[in-house]
């Protein structure tokens, strides 16, 4: 059967459309079309807390954040609405999450399996087990876990901020590590990418699933062996859960070598193993 197929990227925490970037290109010169998303909050329009381009970042650790008044409800509605819009042009949607990317997108498909085809997580945030990022984030299988170190208190701001751009060499490191492990340490350009501000309803917002609803989707996991935020033993956590509410149609699993963000290290072997799923999808 002939289809036009496109695949949709959602980025996951403190990261933007941006970072698909690469590896849309090289989907491109594969004859794939692609479409990365912002979920609200996030882009090159969201808003950043006013001194964090500042020098010496006044109020950074104190300043409330503008994505305080974000809720689950208003995340998910977002991307409903452009998944409607992708569903208009194509006959195949292939929707991939990459980290807590992995709630609104289960979240979406739970309200409207109709809007896509196949779900792909990339080292993503399955919620087929518990709803709540949080939930696998504090389970002991992620105590091996490099975290990025946060700024001030995240009920007080409204967010989990991080300092991508802090003048502190340690902390900058341990970012670079939870997220880009395998990345040169002398490349430094990653720094601009990251967003300061996570809205708290991304990570312990709930996103409730159904074998029904969402289970009813073909679905695939991408595991990154060497991810240092979200380590194996979680996503294979994450897998058993959700292959436990779904038995009847566990999900395909995959693997790439490296650290949490192959579409900055490795775009050109994500692209071809994103093509591949699409196919057989």
């Amino acid at each position: 059967m002939n289809r036009t197929t496109v695949i949709v990227f959602v980025h996951g925490a403190w990261h933007s459309s941006a970072h698909w970037a690469a590896t849309q290109r090289e989907l491109a010169a594969q004859g794939t079309a692609s479409v990365a998303v912002d979920l609200p909050g996030h882009g090159a329009t969201a808003p950043l807390p006013s001194g964090y381009l500042q020098p010496g970042q006044p109020r950074l650790s104190t300043e409330r954040s503008a994505l305080a008044g974000l809720t689950t409800d208003v995340i998910v509605d977002a991307l409903i609405a452009k998944l409607a819009q992708v569903r208009r042009r194509f006959t195949w949607v292939v929707l991939v999450a990459h980290s807590a990317g992995g709630g609104p997108v289960s979240a979406a498909v739970e309200r409207h399996p109709d809007l896509v085809d196949h779900v792909a997580y990339l080292s993503a945030f399955v919620p087929a087990g518990r709803p709540r990022f949080h939930d696998y984030a504090t389970d002991p299988c992620n105590a091996g876990a490099v975290h990025a170190p946060r700024v001030g208190d995240p009920v007080a701001l409204g967010a989990f901020r991080i300092n991508p751009l802090s003048p502190d060499p340690a902390e900058v490191e341990t970012i670079r590590r939870a997220f880009l492990g395998d990345w040169p340490a002398d490349r430094s350009g990653w720094r601009l990418m990251l967003q300061p501000d996570e809205p708290v309803a991304s990570l312990i917002g709930t996103f409730p699933v159904t074998a029904e609803r969402w289970g009813r989707l073909p679905r695939s996991y991408i595991r990154l062996s060497d991810d240092a935020v979200l380590p194996p033993a979680t996503q294979d956590l994450m897998i058993a859960e959700s292959d436990r509410l779904t038995p009847d149609s566990p999900l395909a699993v995959h693997s790439l070598p490296g650290g949490h963000s192959p579409f900055l290290t490795r775009p050109a072997e994500l692209a071809e193993l994103l093509g591949r799923v699409a196919k057989q999808a």
